[in-house]
Order: structure tokens, then sequence, then C-alpha cells
């Protein structure tokens, strides 16, 4: 094929904007040849904005037309493995939004249907394309920072208002999202977290506040502490309620940290292991001799265009896919981790109990409400770093 034929499942927010992308000519060797959604006003919207192929409210009907290749996948979560199986077994390729799914157990029933699937399965982490992150997992593979000992991460600027939750009845309910800020923002970061540091954590203990900040019954604000098999901890922190947010990671390790802030990598390099000082120094209050120093990469961050343009790509056989699908477990598991242990009021290992985690979500589900608003699309370009380059 030249082209590779996109169908778009669900027009809301993200979908809207993947579908601007392609219709502007913006993915190489790409284009929406056909749309789906069961509400008829948002196909309305599509066509308003100049699409012109098929269209559909079936998103099976779509998959076994003939009329595209590869589908994105841009539905409430708990969809996400449900079409994402069906596109895959089905012939088609399946570039899903995150996060992979609500809870471990579906997620890994895609995952086993990928394994055994010859199309490509990918997933939008697109904020794996941010060089500042490409580059400390570079940094952190090569041995730069020694054995990591400390992982910590503020990522409070996702300020949300109510009108966001209003906009859609699914949204923010056990039932329509299956979460709150850990499942619909914060999949990001906890790929990342997992991703630059090449480590999983091995216990979780959470705090997670449901609708401390905002008029809904899913969580707003997060606290977690984080421990590693290695000795290591961390502190995960998050919420969209703080109007004057951070996002600052911080990583320690035995030759020194590296800290990503306001659009820079600082690493402040120790001359020998810490481990080593604390042993032999015989100075009890030495100050281990730093060479602070900002750290320069290639300044790419082509975010959500970056994916689209590499899973287009590897599917015409002229890159390899950058970011697979069956990595979307790991994210998953940390978020589930999180809310399982407030569920529970206590620490849990991770890998956690997939059986145990359903009981527990099943029974929010059970009470969650029924939500009645007009559907809203915002334009989702301003919540998140745009594309950059040098």
């Amino acid at each position: 094929m030249d082209k590779v034929r996109y169908g778009i499942v669900g027009l809301g927010n993200q979908g809207t904007y993947y579908l601007k992308l392609l219709l502007a000519g913006k993915v190489t060797d790409g284009e929406v040849s056909a749309v789906c959604d069961i509400n008829p006003d948002k196909i309305k919207n599509a066509i308003s904005l100049g699409f012109n192929g098929a269209t559909y409210s079936d998103y099976k009907e779509m998959v076994n037309s003939g009329k595209v290749d590869a589908i994105l996948v841009e539905v409430p979560h708990y969809f996400h493995p449900e079409i994402s199986i069906y596109g895959l077994e089905h012939g088609v390729h399946v570039l899903c939004d995150k996060p992979a799914g609500v809870y471990t157990k579906q997620v890994k029933e895609m995952n086993a249907v990928a394994d055994k699937s010859d199309k490509l399965f990918g997933l939008m982490f697109n904020q794996r394309t941010d060089w500042h992150y490409r580059v400390v997992k570079d940094m952190i593979a090569n041995g730069e920072l020694g054995d990591i000992k400390r992982i910590n991460w503020i990522i409070t600027n996702w300020f949300r208002t109510q009108a966001y939750y209003n906009s859609s009845a699914w949204r923010a309910t056990w039932k329509g999202e299956g979460g709150g800020v850990l499942l619909n923002q914060c999949p990001h970061q906890l790929d990342l977290i997992q991703w630059v540091t090449g480590m999983m954590p091995s216990k979780i203990h959470a705090f997670c506040r449901m609708g401390k900040w905002h008029d809904i019954e899913v969580e707003d604000d997060v606290t977690a502490y984080l421990e590693y098999a290695n000795g290591a901890t961390g502190v995960f922190i998050t919420t969209t309620g703080e109007g004057a947010g951070t996002n600052r990671l911080e990583i320690v390790g035995t030759l020194g940290k590296i800290v990503v802030e306001d659009d820079k990598v600082i690493h402040t390099k120790l001359t020998e292991k810490d481990s080593d000082i604390i042993k032999n120094n015989p100075n009890g209050f030495c100050n281990p001799a730093t060479t602070p120093y900002e750290v320069k990469g290639d300044g790419n961050n082509l975010q959500h265009l970056g994916i689209l343009l590499n899973f287009t790509a590897a599917i015409l056989g002229k890159e390899k896919l950058f970011v697979s699908g069956q990595e979307g477990i790991n994210g998953v598991e940390i978020m589930d981790g999180m809310l399982l242990s407030a569920f529970l009021g206590k620490a849990v290992n991770i890998p956690i109990d997939d059986d145990l985690y359903l009981e527990e979500l099943n029974k929010r589900i059970a009470t969650s409400a029924d939500k009645t608003v007009k559907e809203v699309i915002f334009d989702t370009s301003s919540s998140f770093a745009g594309a950059k380059s040098k």
C-alpha cells in the first residue's frame, strides 16, 4: 500500500483532534477514510470539518468494511481492549489511546490477542516522544546515575474545571471511566516512570481522595509511596485541582541526580559513588563534590503526531514501532495498584491480584451514579505540550 487508510472509532476530544491532523495532511503516508461514533451529532461535526469518507455507528461494521487498514481507538477506557481485540482479530492494525484499559485482567486478555496477531498494535504514549524523557532514559541505561535510590514525581499541572468533568456522561464515574486523574491524565507519567527508569515498583501504598476538589465520584488527588526490589523508594503526587501546578521529576542515584522541570534537564554528577563516600570519608560533615550541568537533547517533542507518524511508517515497513501496545500493562498495573491500595487502606504488592482489583472496582461500579449532561467537544491541544523541534 502507498497510504495507510485510518478509521477513527470515537469522535470526542481526542478523536476529533486526530481527525484534524489527518485532514490537514500532517500524517505523512496516512489518510482518514472512515469515522465511527454512536452519536450522530459527532458524525455531523466531522463532516463540518471537511471529512467526506465513510461513516459508521458500529465499529465492527467499519472494521469489516474493507475501507480501513488501521483504526484509532478513541472511546471511553473500558472499551479500549474490546475494540482493539476485535480489530486485531479481524485484520486491521490498531493504535489505541491511553490507558490500555481500566483493569489488568482485560489488558492481559488484549495483550494475549496482540501476541498472536500479525497486525501492529500500538499505544498512544505520546509523551515518550519528549526529548527530556528520551535523554534521561538513555542516561540511566548507560549507568550515568549509578544505582537508582529514589524517584519523585510531582505532576500537579493537570488542572481541570468542573465544566471538563461535566462535558461527557461517562467522564469521572466508576462505571463510565473507571477512575479519575490516574486513568485519564496520569497514564503518561505512570508509563514514563517505569519506561525511563527501567524499574517497576514492587509495593505501593497510596492515598487517593475521591472528589476532593470537584463534584465527581472518582479520585482527583493522589499521593503514593513506592518501593522497589533494589531498595529504592519513590513518591508520586498528582491532582487536577491545583491552579498553580508543578511538573517535576527527580531521580537520584549513587552517582548523582537528574531533575526534569521547566523544559530543562539538570544532571548533578558526583565524582564517586555516595555509598563509597559514606563508608570511606573520615569527615563526618563531608560535602561531596558535584558538577551540575544542563543536558541538551535534540529538542524534538512531536507528541501525538510523532506517534501517528511512526505507527504509519511502521505499518509500511519504513520504521520500527516506537511504542508496542503490550507495554501498556505496566502503567495499568501501577494505577490499579494505587487505587487498590486506597480501596483497601493498606500497601499492596505489585503485580496486584487481578481478581481482587476487579472485585473492588465492581463494588464501586454498582453504586456509580448516572450523569445526564450535554456532550461538549473541547480543543485538547492546550492540555499537552505542543509539537516542537529545533
